[in-house]
């Protein structure tokens, strides 16, 4: 169902700090780039938030009518996937398969949708270095002993996305530190290859893509010069999409991206949730745990943009909360033969235009949740409400609202069977799949308990199954070889 709201939508944007209205760079379409993950390990929760907010968002626009265009990209060139060859000994497309495939298997249990366009780095080195070229021609970039840098002296408008001046910027996360380099702010476009690396032929030598280049280029290539959006999490800010901004908009002179929309960090105990600081939960334990409506519910229930504190036990109310939606819902389905909405009167329309209000206004997900909790305290017990004149046609249109306007919109409460939310949720994998992670769990078990002989049984096993062991810090991955 599409609605034509009155009012626009507005979103804050980044670079000015103000709420803004989203106007189309085409009308009717809207283009979204969102960074996606550094394929090096399994995600966690913390990874969860965007996945999940910006996977909303994208709904609420094909809601409002929109014809959206959404890019989520991998990052399958970085120092932390070669860190992690060099410590594990793996093989470059090992991992970055590997946990591609466990990302995807991830979403796919969260209930976040597949991107229009999902690009791995590696698939755009030609670009890549095409777009260094033109920057090199342009006066924004230099090459060095192999390594080419993007002058950030030579953008003006170097630091208005993270509100920062050039004299104060210090070298940072993911900024290399470097002699050759003319300003000590000027970032990496192209890294000298060494050895073990991945490395590709260019103009300046064997090399691979610095992190920064590698958004512009896919972005540009997939959504073109100029945008509607551009999002990921606040930890991006700077340097990434600060430098994003700079190279792109010194090669084409053209705005990025019309809004840069931003949420807030995941924490535990004030602490941003990070791999390096080792405060995660993996999303497959929090879906095993609490199911992915209460994880999504628990996400949009706090400002997108505002930080949030995990807590198991704010955890464990919206796994009942959760549960309790759906009890409304499944005592609807058993009240009424068919729940199909026949007829839209004032009580929806009115709802419908809450909603869209909320969700207009910077895309305030706790008010949309809280109408959700708002219409069953109403309606409830549903028995009773059916007994009262014109009951039925109220608890039809409650069940549409929840179910196939604010549910398709947030990507909840799909199922609204007694277990769904409360176990694990359906898997994908095969009876062949469920058996070799068995088999591996088990494998670890004995490596753990320094039984050597019965783990090399194993893996001795598996391997006639064609299956590849992968040993690391994490566990042990597997892929068919």
């Amino acid at each position: 169902m599409t609605i034509n709201g009155a009012h626009p939508i507005v979103l804050t944007n980044t670079q000015t700090g103000r709420k803004e209205p989203l106007i189309p760079v085409n009308p009717g379409e809207i283009r979204m780039y969102v960074c996606g993950p550094t394929v090096y390990n399994l995600v966690h929760i913390g990874n969860a938030r965007p996945a999940i907010i910006f996977d909303a968002l994208r709904r609420y626009l094909e809601y409002r009518g929109y014809r959206v265009f959404f890019v989520q990209n991998f990052t399958d060139i970085d120092d932390k996937i070669i860190q992690r060859m060099n410590r594990e000994g793996w093989d470059f497309d090992t991992i970055t398969a590997t946990y591609i495939r466990e990302y995807r298997k991830d979403m796919q249990a969260l209930g976040v949708r597949e991107p229009n366009f999902a690009p791995r780095t590696s698939y755009f080195v030609p670009q890549t270095i095409r777009f260094i070229q033109g920057l090199i021609e342009k006066g924004h970039a230099y090459a060095s002993d192999g390594e080419v840098y993007f002058s950030v002296p030579s953008f003006a408008d170097y630091g208005a996305l993270s509100h920062r001046k050039v004299e104060d910027l210090q070298a940072g996360a993911r900024i290399d530190v470097d002699p050759d380099k003319r300003h000590p702010a000027d970032f990496s476009l192209w890294k000298k290859a060494k050895p073990g690396e991945p490395s590709w032929d260019s103009p300046w030598g064997s090399g691979r893509p610095g992190w920064h280049i590698e958004c512009s280029v896919m972005a540009s290539v997939l959504l073109g010069d100029s945008f509607d959006i551009h999002a990921g999490g606040n930890d991006l800010i700077f340097p990434h999409h600060e430098n994003e901004k700079a190279q792109s908009e010194s090669l084409t002179g053209k705005p990025l991206a019309n809004l840069w929309l931003h949420n807030g960090m995941l924490q535990m105990g004030g602490s941003k949730m990070a791999k390096s600081v080792g405060n995660i939960i993996k999303i497959r334990e929090a879906v095993q745990r609490y199911g992915s409506d209460s994880l999504r519910l628990y996400m949009y229930a706090t400002h997108y943009r505002s930080p949030m504190d995990y807590s198991e036990e704010r955890m464990d109310e919206w796994k009942r909360s959760g549960a309790k939606v759906k009890a409304f819902l499944r005592e609807i389905e058993e009240a009424l033969e068919e729940t199909t909405l026949k007829a839209a009167d004032d009580w929806l329309l009115e709802k419908r235009a809450d909603l869209t209000k909320a969700l207009d206004d910077d895309f305030n997900t706790p008010k949309a949740v809280a109408l959700v909790y708002e219409t069953v305290k109403e309606l409830s017990p549903v028995r009773q409400t059916l007994a009262q004149p014109g009951g039925e046609s109220r608890l039809r249109q409650a069940y549409h609202l929840i179910k196939n306007e604010v549910g398709d919109i947030l990507g909840l409460f799909g199922d609204t069977s007694e277990e769904s939310g409360l176990e694990t949720p359906a898997d994908d994998t095969s009876d062949f799949d469920s058996l070799v992670d068995f088999l591996v769990r088990l494998r670890d078990r004995y490596r753990s308990e320094k039984n050597y002989e019965m783990s090399d049984v194993l893996r001795l096993e598996l391997e006639k199954l064609n299956i590849k062991l992968m040993d690391g810090n994490d566990g042990t991955r597997w892929i068919r070889s």
